[in-house]
């Protein structure tokens, strides 16, 4: 069975009569009947009930009838539909995130990109630096937002540009600030103040630049972090901070992750800078995903 004994069908479905069917997909009578009367043998059932004086869609051939004018519509649309997809104009982008992402770079860029490709189907999944990297490697995404620093070296095929750059913070709890056990000066925390106290953090084999940044930040000011909890998700670790647990240094843009019983603060002396930015590989780039660069390209001047 192929389309254009599909099209044949058709036409006799709605002439009723072989002659006109004929005429109007260009072809003699005799390998129009032939055809029809292959594909009923193919298929094993009767599409036509015939008689010397006329021709009538059988019960299966009347049900089937819609049927195959919505295979027939679908399948017009395919060479059209190829177009966009090379067009970039539909499709589907598989992207993740690292959740800080969420609290800053991810929702402008989104809404940037849904308002000039508003017909390409995007799936959001958080994840880790760790599992994107994975995951990029085994082409089950197309794209990621991680954490990186300017020295980190990403494997071969994958390509890293940067989206955003901010410093560190401090998130201590609330009642710790009304307590007096911290006090901020001009603003901002000493950190030799908090520096003792019980840190929460990524484990390094989730985010290594991130976890590097804040242990490097240690070392400089002659101190080696009180290791408390680990967790993976910045909403996990703030809530750990408001509940007593200990501090966290986390991205200035988890400022926008508003946390009953936390305090985001600055730090003095100043924190090191964080960058998180595109992950992708070059190897394996679709329209859709040239859009989503062309979007952060004009934002973010990559």
């Amino acid at each position: 069975m192929n389309l254009r004994q599909l099209h044949y069908f058709v036409a006799v479905a709605e002439e009723l009569h072989f002659g006109r069917a004929a005429q109007r997909v260009s072809i003699s009578q005799p390998p129009l009947s032939q055809q029809i009367l292959a594909l009923e043998a193919e298929l094993g059932v009767q599409l036509f009930v015939r008689t010397k004086r006329s021709v009538e869609l059988s019960s299966v051939g009347r049900q089937w009838l819609p049927e195959v004018r919505r295979l027939l519509a679908d399948a017009a649309g395919l060479a059209d539909k190829a177009r966009q997809l090379g067009r970039g104009e539909v499709g589907e982008l598989n992207l993740a995130f690292i959740s800080s992402a969420g609290y800053g770079e991810l929702p402008a860029l989104f809404q940037r990109f849904r308002k000039i490709h508003p017909h390409i189907r995007t799936i959001l999944r958080e994840a880790t630096s760790n599992v994107q990297i994975d995951t990029l490697l085994r082409k089950e995404i197309d794209v990621g937002i991680v954490f990186a620093t300017q020295s980190v070296e990403f494997p071969e095929p994958l390509i890293y540009r940067t989206l955003r750059r901010e410093h560190l913070i401090a998130v201590i709890p609330e009642e710790w600030l009304k307590s007096k056990r911290c006090r901020l000066k001009h603003g901002k925390i000493d950190f030799a103040t908090v520096s003792q106290e019980p840190l929460i953090i990524f484990p390094r084999q989730s985010a290594p630049s991130f976890y590097d940044c804040i242990i490097d930040y240690y070392a400089t000011q002659g101190n080696l972090p009180i290791f408390g909890q680990e967790a993976i998700q910045m909403q996990t670790i703030i809530s750990l901070v408001s509940a007593g647990i200990g501090i966290a240094l986390v991205p200035e843009s988890l400022r926008n992750l508003q946390r009953t019983g936390v305090a985001y603060c600055e730090l003095s002396p100043s924190t090191p800078i964080i960058e998180s930015g595109l992950l992708w590989r070059k190897d394996l780039i679709s329209p859709a995903l040239e859009g989503l660069l062309a979007v952060a390209w004009q934002e973010h001047d990559l």
